[in-house]
């Protein structure tokens, strides 16, 4: 998708909005005992620190390395596109989720730090199937659409 350094930085900012936001409404939600219409303000006010911190991890670490082990099992030039996109959001998700849930954990669901691993543990299990289906249905899908509207081929 992104052909130059600037695409990269569009998608990735573009995406991490879309995710980043979704996975905080999510996990407020989990943590309010259910989803209501302050749940989407909540998650209004933390998407700039977890945007910053989740694209900063994605567009300089997380975005290369994954790239690297998915063109290890897949080659993109032969590969059906949809089935490059869905391995390397995949391996995305793989690395983001355990990381930007500890973050979480660590500044906003932070008690002590004698029970840091296990909600740890526990934020990560319940992120991940959400940030995977999320990323694979509908984050991926819908911010590829915005992106080739954005920079429409010639």
């Amino acid at each position: 998708m992104p052909k130059t350094k600037f695409q990269d930085f569009i998608f990735t900012f573009i995406m991490v909005i879309v995710m980043v936001y979704a996975m905080v409404c999510y996990n407020t939600a989990l943590n309010t005992g259910g989803l209501t219409n302050t749940t989407f303000i909540i998650a209004l006010k933390e998407l700039p620190i977890m945007g910053v911190i989740a694209f900063l991890l994605e567009f300089f670490l997380i975005g290369n390395l994954s790239k690297k082990i998915a063109f290890k099992l897949v080659d993109p030039t032969k590969e059906n596109p949809i089935i490059t996109s869905v391995i390397t959001s995949s391996i995305i998700v793989c690395f983001m989720c355990p990381i930007m849930s500890f973050i979480g954990t660590t500044l906003f669901g932070f008690n002590g730090i004698e029970n840091l691993f296990v909600n740890w543990i526990k934020a990560a299990v319940l992120n991940f199937p959400m940030a995977l289906c999320w990323q694979i249905f509908y984050a991926g899908p819908l911010v590829r659409f915005i992106f080739r509207l954005i920079f429409k081929e010639k």
